[in-house]
């Protein structure tokens, strides 16, 4: 009773928190925020921006910056809902009509923990993309990433070249930081989360005491550890949507046109140029045209599907839905992700860790609204972040392979309400797991691979651009074991830095329960490690590289370093499917990175146009 009597109090304030509007006025309704009107007029913009997720908020923004050139800017989403303002909340919004909902194809030996064995793979399907439905961290990555980019044939992407771009973009407030790397006054917001509970202040203590530096990890060094740094503006989330679009919706250049799927890039089969879009909307189909350019930031799922759809990507695939071809590029071939294992779970003797009554009291609604503090900032219980080089993979000095999520709480925290189904968690192995430690103190590290070997890919369900792809994943597939090798090796340090004084003055033990289906294995040894992961391993959807940027001798390529698709005029790709390696970071802020340098590639070639057009 007394959990049932807990739940549906959340769930009463829940339903407040969903209804209440910010006393700053950060929310405002969807008819006074954006014109959807227009449909049908207007036809010619100099750009189309085909969706509005980090990348894509920030070209609209700057190029709208001109006044001399007319944007458009189609989402097939709505706006962004009052209850994503609210951090603590983070994983309500991937249960909501902002997300696409989509579903890895089932994959042998893996989600063996899952209800019916599929994971989500979840994407933000509203104005601001996935920035309004994920966990707000912010993680540019390491040096050595770009450099990587740069040495693949991708000129203008090493990381001192980059830099300026992730620097253009934000306004940290961080406390400690490496302040020459960082900078104050852009239009994102990156903060400190302001509530902590104390397990966090022992999680970056025993990292430390375990030989961990304090680092700012956006800043000289990334190996270390770290109070998590998110996309916060006076403890509420700052989407894309709040950052880029809309300081820049009441210029008079730009048009958002909400709930408006496009359905195909239109393209001369003869000159191979751009030259418009289709789109759907209230089920509807309209044609604009782009005297200058399209582009598509539509994320790793949807570039690559509207790609496919009109006519670029591979042969073979396209012959068989009988799309004709317009180019043959293996668009979707390859698409890396980021996997974290949720089953390293332990218990302390003291209320140190999150606690439901007193996230959502009175007290923390109103210390919240009235000051933007108190515990519903927490974005969804992340509180510290540690990086890591494992022994298994020869990287570089400085580039971990490796991150350790410190989570002040854990899927019991919540009384299986959202965090639960937010992972597909069966019931069966939520109830051995979970549900004996909601009366308990306890807190939980997911390790993070940072660097996959095994890779999925994507292919059209069909030629009807409403289904949704085909999404592979292949986890834990490579040849070598690698990936399987690395996330036991992360399991073992955070075993070492739970066994801290700093953690030990709290009694900390590991949970010993068995995940369901693997009791036959000796709980600790490696067979049993390996069986959990095929088990409750799941993507912190940071998929990539389904649009690779690389030289047209690279035959995985699909767009040049200037984000142009190969051999197609007038038509850019220019959000995270663009990134040609894996990376230690959390994408979205890469995101805004790409989107940032690609705005400028844009203007510069404007620029050149226009001196030519003078001659």
């Amino acid at each position: 009773m007394k959990i049932n009597y807990i739940a549906l109090n959340v769930l009463s304030t829940f339903a407040l928190l969903c209804s209440a509007q910010s006393v700053r006025g950060d929310y405002v309704k969807e008819n006074t925020l954006y014109d959807q009107s227009g449909h049908g007029r207007n036809n010619i913009y100099d750009y189309i921006v085909v969706g509005s997720g980090s990348a894509g908020a920030v070209v609209v923004n700057r190029l709208s910056e001109d006044p001399g050139v007319k944007i458009l800017l189609l989402e097939s989403g709505g706006p962004p809902i009052s209850h994503s303002e609210k951090p603590v909340l983070a994983s309500a919004q991937l249960l909501t009509r902002q997300n696409w909902n989509y579903f890895m194809e089932r994959q042998a030996n893996f989600c063996l923990g899952l209800t019916d064995e599929l994971m989500e793979w979840p994407r933000g399907r509203v104005l601001g993309g996935t920035t309004v439905i994920n966990f707000m961290i912010h993680i540019r990555g390491n040096r050595e990433d770009y450099n990587r980019w740069a040495r693949m044939g991708n000129p203008g992407w090493s990381y001192e070249e980059v830099l300026p771009y992730f620097r253009k973009s934000e306004d940290s407030t961080i406390k400690i930081q490496d302040s020459e790397y960082r900078n104050q006054g852009g239009l994102l917001s990156v903060s400190d989360v302001p509530y902590r509970t104390e397990s966090v202040n022992a999680f970056v203590k025993g990292c430390q005491e375990a030989g961990y530096p304090y680092v700012d990890y956006n800043g000289k060094n990334q190996l270390g550890v770290s109070y998590v740094q998110a996309n916060l503006r006076v403890g509420r989330r700052c989407s894309a949507e709040k950052a880029f679009i809309r300081p820049s919706r009441n210029r008079p250049n730009l048009q958002i046109r909400l709930n408006s799927h496009v359905t195909k890039v239109l393209i001369d089969p003869n000159t191979k140029r751009a030259y418009g879009v289709e789109y759907l909307h209230r089920k509807r189909k309209y044609v604009v045209n782009a005297s200058l350019e399209v582009i598509l930031s539509a994320g790793a799922f949807h570039s690559p599907q509207i790609l496919m759809l009109s006519g670029i990507g591979p042969r073979n695939h396209l012959a068989e839905l009988q799309i004709p071809l317009i180019k043959d590029h293996p668009v979707g071939r390859k698409l890396y992700d980021h996997l974290t294992f949720l089953g390293l779970i332990f218990t302390v003797t003291k209320p140190i860790v999150g606690n439901l009554i007193e996230t959502f009291s009175l007290a923390s609604i109103t210390d919240f609204f009235l000051f933007g503090q108190g515990p519903i900032t927490s974005i969804g219980g992340v509180e510290a972040l540690a990086y890591f080089q494992t022994n298994v993979t020869t990287y570089p000095e400085g580039l971990p392979d490796m991150e350790l999520i410190f989570i002040g709480g854990g899927l019991h925290t919540d009384y299986g309400l959202f965090f639960k189904n937010q992972f597909r968690i069966s019931d069966k192995v939520y109830d051995a797991l979970w549900t004996p430690l909601q009366n308990r103190y306890a807190f939980s590290i997911f390790p993070m691979g940072l660097h996959p070997k095994s890779y999925g890919y994507i292919k059209l369900r069909s030629r009807n651009p409403l289904d949704p792809p085909l999404l592979y994943g292949n986890f834990f597939t490579d040849p070598e074991n690698v990936d399987m090798k690395t996330f036991m090796a992360a399991i073992r340090e955070a075993q070492r830095i739970t066994k801290s004084p700093a953690f030990q003055k709290y009694g900390t033990e590991q949970v010993k329960t068995p995940v369901p289906g693997c009791e036959n294995y000796a709980f600790d040894s490696d067979p049993y490690w390996e069986c959990a992961m095929r088990h409750i391993t799941v993507t912190l959807h940071h998929q990539i590289h389904t649009c690779k940027m690389g030289p047209v001798t690279d035959p995985e390529a699909v767009v040049d370093a200037k984000l142009r698709v190969h051999g197609i005029e007038r038509l850019r790709v220019i959000d995270t499917s663009v990134i040609p390696t894996t990376v230690s970071a959390h994408v979205s802020a890469v995101g805004y990175m790409i989107g940032e340098k690609g705005a400028d590639l844009i203007k510069a070639d404007y620029r050149n146009l226009l001196r030519e057009n003078e001659r």
